[in-house]
């Protein structure tokens, strides 16, 4: 999908979502918030360095992903739950890969909610290739990608808030805890 000047498409009708509209989302739900994470890998310039470090077999940096630990910790603390799921397919990518050895371990160990659904699984032809999150079951936002990289959010509201937690009972339903799916891969 090509991206405009702002890196916002127009995709579900919704309003463009900058980056100080994005945080307030985060300051702003009071129960949960929930991503369905569908690609196999994603182009985020901060972590090519550390794709980088993992593909040579170097250990994980000490502070790895302790800002976002330190969010998960005190959302709990505050009674939210903070829940993904995340789609792959068998074998992992080396995105993936990293994720699961690197990322997902410590958002586990700090509190958040992780699952994983096979790509093989046929609900997976009913879910959106699209990423997204669910704030709190009355908002939506869209995180549009194009080659890994983000282009932009959109942010829905009212009635079409209702499909995506369809979307998202379906994907927590179909997937298994992330150790669970951990332990379950060779080697």
């Amino acid at each position: 999908m090509p991206s405009g000047e702002s890196g916002w498409e127009p995709g579900q009708g919704g309003e463009p979502l900058d980056l100080d509209a994005w945080a307030r989302q985060w300051d702003a739900f009071d129960r949960t918030a929930f991503r369905l994470e569908t690609l196999p890998e994603y182009n985020v310039e901060s972590e090519r360095g550390l794709m980088e470090l993992f593909l040579a077999g170097e250990p994980m940096p000490p502070a790895y992903n302790a800002e976002w630990h330190g969010s998960l910790r005190e959302y709990r603390r505050s009674g939210k739950v903070v829940r993904r799921v995340r789609v792959v397919a068998n074998p992992l990518t080396d995105y993936q890969r990293r994720q699961f050895a690197w990322a997902y371990p410590g958002n586990v160990e700090a509190g958040e909610e992780i699952r994983v659904l096979d790509s093989h699984d046929p609900v997976t032809d009913v879910l959106p290739a699209q990423d997204f999150w669910v704030f709190d079951d009355d908002s939506v936002v869209l995180l549009h990608y194009e080659g890994g990289v983000q282009t932009g959010r959109e942010l829905l509201t009212g009635a079409a808030v209702g499909e995506y937690l369809d979307y998202r009972e379906l994907a927590v339903a179909h997937s298994v805890p992330f150790d669970q799916y951990r332990n379950s891969l060779p080697g």
